[in-house]
C-alpha cells in the first residue's frame, strides 16, 4: 500500500551513469521509460566516458533527455583484455585526479541549470563523491545490483579479502549521503532492519518485457572484454556443428563479421542482442547483472564466466547461481551450457513475476521517501523554484 500524503508535482530527475559496460546504461533506459509513464522528467542524463569505449547508439537512441559525457573513472584491462589489471586501475585513476575535478564541476553546472528534485545515480563514483562534497539541494539515491551488500543474506565470493574490501569501499563511495538505495536482486529477499536500503527487482526495458521467445539453433555470446573473442573462437572451431551468434563493443572494429562458417560477431546492436536474445538456446556471457537478468526473464540459460580481478562479478555469479537462473564456468564453453539447458525454463513464470512488480514496490518506496520530506518541512506546501518538492506522485 503506497503511504497516503497530499500528491500532486511532476519530479524532474537527473541521471549519473556509469559507462562500463552496457548494464547501468540500460537500467537508464528502463527508468527513464517507467519515470515518463509515471508523469515524470528526466532533465539530463551524465554518462561517463572513457578511451578504450563509445557510448552505444542504443543509448542515444532510447533517451530523450539531453545526454552530458563527462570523464568518469574506469577499470584497466590487462595485456589480453579480458582480466581487470587492478593496481593499474587505481593508479591510472589517481593519476588522472585533476580530470575528475573537471568532470565534478561539469555535474554541479547541470545540476545548477536544471535544478532536480532527484539525482539518481547508477553506480558512477563520481556522483557519489559530487554528492558528498556539493552536497546539492535535492534527494540523492543510488540504484543497482552491488547495493545489495548491505543486506545481511548477500552471497559474497571467497577467498579474496582485498578485493571484497575494495568492492565494499568503491559501493560506498558511489553512495555518500544517499536517501535511497535502490538494491537490485535477482529474487526477493528476507527483511532487513536499514533503513534506506530498498530490495527491487531487476530493472528491465519494456523492449525486453514485450519479447516473444522461442529455441532457435544457435547459442548467443555477449563479450564485456575484447579477450574473450580467442575462447568464442576457439568453442566455434571445437564445435563445427554448433551456430554462435557474439556480440561485443571493441573500438574501431566493423558491425558485422565472420571469422569462421559457425560464427557470426557483431558490434553490439541493442535491438538486434535482444532479438537473438529471444531466440537462441542459451547464453555464454561474462557475470554482469544485466544480460543474465534479461536471459533469467525470457527464460534462458546462462553460463557466467566473472571477469577476473572483478570481484563484484564473481558475486553476482554466485547470486544468480543460487537463483537458479545461471550456472558459473572459468571459460567460454558450450558444452556446460548445453548441460544446463531446461532448468531457467522451469522457473520462468515466477522470475517473470518479481521482475514484473519493479513498478509497484518502486512507487511504494519512493512516496514513502517523500512522505518523510513532507513531514520534517514545515514550509508551504507551495514548491517554488530551486526547493525540493514535498507531494510528488508516484501512483
Amino acid at each position: 500500500m503506497i503511504s497516503n500524503f497530499p500528491i500532486s508535482s511532476k519530479l524532474k530527475f537527473l541521471f549519473i551513469v556509469q559507462g562500463e559496460g552496457r548494464g547501468h546504461m540500460t537500467q537508464a533506459i528502463s527508468m527513464s521509460q517507467m519515470l515518463g509513464d509515471l508523469g515524470h522528467d528526466v532533465s539530463a542524463v551524465c554518462i561517463g566516458k572513457s578511451k578504450r569505449r563509445e557510448i552505444p547508439e542504443f543509448v542515444t537512441k532510447n533517451i530523450k533527455a539531453p545526454i552530458c559525457l563527462f570523464e568518469s573513472p574506469n577499470f584497466v584491462t590487462d595485456k589480453t583484455q579480458k582480466s581487470i589489471n587492478l593496481s593499474k586501475t587505481i593508479w591510472q585513476n589517481l593519476l588522472k585526479t585533476k580530470t575528475f575535478n573537471k568532470s565534478l564541476k561539469q555535474i554541479d553546472q547541470l545540476v545548477k541549470k536544471h535544478q532536480p528534485d532527484v539525482i539518481l545515480n547508477f553506480y558512477d563514483i563520481l556522483g557519489g563523491i559530487y554528492n558528498a562534497f556539493y552536497r546539492p539541494d535535492c534527494q540523492f539515491w543510488v540504484i543497482g545490483h552491488q547495493y545489495l551488500i548491505q543486506h545481511p543474506d548477500f552471497p559474497f565470493a571467497p577467498g579474496q579479502p582485498v578485493q571484497k574490501l575494495l568492492f565494499k569501499i568503491n559501493t560506498h563511495i558511489t553512495s555518500l549521503r544517499a536517501d535511497l538505495l535502490l538494491a537490485l536482486s535477482f529474487r526477493p529477499m528476507p527483511e532487513h532492519q536499514i533503513h534506506n536500503l530498498h530490495v527491487l527487482p531487476p530493472l528491465l526495458r519494456k523492449e525486453v518485457r514485450n519479447l516473444n521467445t522461442t529455441q532457435g539453433d544457435f547459442f548467443l555470446a555477449y563479450m564485456v572484454n575484447p579477450g574473450y573473442v580467442e575462447e568464442v573462437i576457439s568453442e566455434a572451431k571445437n564445435n563445427p556443428e554448433i551456430q554462435i551468434e557474439a556480440f561485443w563493443d571493441k573500438k574501431d572494429e566493423p558491425i558485422f563479421q565472420k571469422p569462421l562458417p559457425n560464427l557470426t560477431i557483431h558490434m553490439v546492436d541493442d535491438e538486434l542482442f535482444l532479438e537473438k536474445m529471444a531466440t537462441c538456446r542459451g547464453l555464454l556471457s561474462t557475470a554482469g547483472f544485466e544480460s543474465v537478468c534479461e536471459a533469467m526473464y525470457l527464460g534462458k540459460q546462462v553460463l557466467m564466466v566473472p571477469v577476473k580481478g572483478q570481484y563484484e562479478q564473481a558475486c553476482n555469479a554466485i547470486d544468480a547461481q543460487i537463483s537458479g537462473v545461471g550456472t558459473i564456468g572459468n571459460k567460454f564453453d558450450i558444452s556446460k551450457l548445453a548441460d544446463a539447458l531446461g532448468s531457467a525454463e522451469a522457473q520462468k513464470e515466477m522470475n517473470r513475476e518479481w521482475v514484473d512488480s519493479f513498478k509497484t514496490r518502486f512507487a511504494h518506496v519512493s512516496n514513502k521517501s517523500f512522505k518523510k520530506e513532507y513531514e520534517a518541512n514545515t514550509f508551504s506546501p507551495e514548491i517554488s523554484k530551486g526547493s525540493k518538492p514535498v507531494n510528488p506522485s508516484f501512483s
